[in-house]
């Protein structure tokens, strides 16, 4: 969910040259999204019923100029399998916040759980993925000039 609400959120602003991708750190290949993560993401206007989820050993997260993760565990997770990622690997919420002091840094994984679960993280992840709210803000400093900015989540 989170990748194709910040492609929306990224088509919507019409930015360019801003590359999404996710992966998943428990995630099996190929699985399909919830019925509750489609429903939801219908009423945002995004088709998930031909998504297939991707195993982070499967991605591109090395090419990455950014990786935002849902929660701290995912977090460290990814750096402990790339540490060459450090300094480009946060949670979402890390990642926005002012204060760092913040003790909660997770969103919760809705998969399990109830549609209003799913409802809630819609709402959460694509504003925990900009600074201020900001689109264009978020990504200026992500990458050089000569290459695309490429953004990875990784939520489940």
């Amino acid at each position: 969910m989170a990748h194709w609400l910040m492609e929306k959120k990224i088509k919507d602003n019409n930015l360019k040259n801003i590359e999404v991708y996710s992966a998943g750190v428990f995630a099996e290949p190929g699985d399909r999204s919830t019925y509750s993560a489609i429903e939801v993401m219908e009423e945002y206007g995004v088709d998930l019923k031909d998504h297939g989820a991707t195993h982070i050993r499967q991605s591109k997260i090395e090419e990455m100029d950014l990786v935002l993760c849902a929660t701290t565990s995912h977090k460290y997770s990814v750096l402990q399998m790339y540490p060459s990622l450090i300094g480009k690997v946060y949670t979402m919420k890390q990642y926005v916040s002012t204060n760092e002091d913040e003790q909660d840094l997770d969103i919760k994984d809705p998969w399990g759980y109830d549609i209003e679960t799913y409802r809630f993280c819609a709402i959460v992840y694509p504003n925990a993925a900009c600074k201020g709210n900001n689109v264009s803000e978020s990504f200026s400093s992500t990458a050089s000039e000569t290459t695309l900015p490429t953004f990875g989540f990784c939520v489940s």
